[in-house]
């Protein structure tokens, strides 16, 4: 998001954090109820337009809101999505993804009052490894064709029971109404919202083999160190590595491989 809409998205993740800060509002109802929202502005088209339309005050936005869902919803999603619709939004899409995020905080707030919010974090980077490893998985949770029950009763057979509810939620929600984003991009950014619910930055370590407790604290303290935040590992193991450690960071990767070694050797033999 840009300019307008980038503040917008602000000050709706500082309303919502005020709100889930009260012991009185559930998270995890919040969070149903404002993707709901998302889905009922992702399809009224019209609607979305008027609700960002800079020309119309931004109270009688806020109004329409509270007709439409106020009875539909809890007062504290209705106020939430009525506050977003007084802000001004440089696009009427940016309203729909700020919702959605906001959906999806809303889910990771409510895993961390369980204290399950590390094993989300943990279960979606494993669910990511599984469908990038799994061509027949990603072809069904894909499929244009298929419809959204059949996806989500697929997912529930996977993920139920074994994921946390918040996993589970977050997921079915990523695959049924993809909005036009690709499975691993959703993901990605799933694992994103998360490490920054603890003010943590993620790595993605990857090693020949699995590294073990002291190595992984030593590691963590010293990113944390580099970076100055906390940093939350999502280890992979690919015996292609040979030996050492890859570690990225966004985009940025820190290599310490012996194969990259090897390979680096190799080029410069070469040239």
């Amino acid at each position: 998001m840009n300019g307008a809409s980038r503040e917008a998205l602000a000050a709706a993740r500082e309303r919502l954090d005020a709100l889930t800060d009260s012991t009185s509002v559930d998270a995890g109802q919040l969070a149903g109820e404002l993707a709901a929202v998302t889905a009922l502005l992702d399809r009224e088209v019209g609607l979305r337009r008027v609700l960002t339309d800079p020309a119309q005050p931004a109270e009688a936005k806020a109004e329409l809101v509270q007709r439409l869902i106020g009875g539909q919803v809890s007062g504290a999603t209705a106020d939430l999505v009525a506050g977003t619709a007084r802000s001004r939004w440089s696009q009427p899409r940016d309203l729909v993804d700020a919702l959605e995020e906001l959906a999806n905080i809303a889910d990771l707030t409510a895993a961390e009052e369980t204290g399950t919010l590390d094993d989300v974090e943990d279960e979606l980077f494993r669910f990511g490894r599984i469908v990038s490893s799994n061509t027949e998985l990603r072809a069904a949770l894909t499929d244009r064709a298929a419809g959204g029950s059949a996806k989500s009763e697929l997912l529930h057979r996977l993920l139920g029971g074994r994921a946390k509810p918040a996993t589970e939620r977050l997921v079915t929600r990523l695959v049924t109404v993809p909005r036009g984003r690709s499975l691993e991009a959703g993901l990605e950014s799933l694992s994103r919202l998360a490490a920054e619910r603890r003010n943590r930055m993620v790595a993605v370590v990857t090693s020949a083999v699995p590294l073990s407790d002291g190595q992984r604290e030593r590691l963590g303290a010293a990113l944390a160190k580099l970076y100055g935040r906390r940093m939350h590992l999502n280890l992979d193991v690919d015996p292609e590595v040979v030996g050492g450690i890859r570690v990225q960071v966004g985009d940025e990767v820190i290599n310490g491989s012996i194969a990259d070694r090897l390979d680096e050797a190799a080029r410069r033999m070469a040239s």
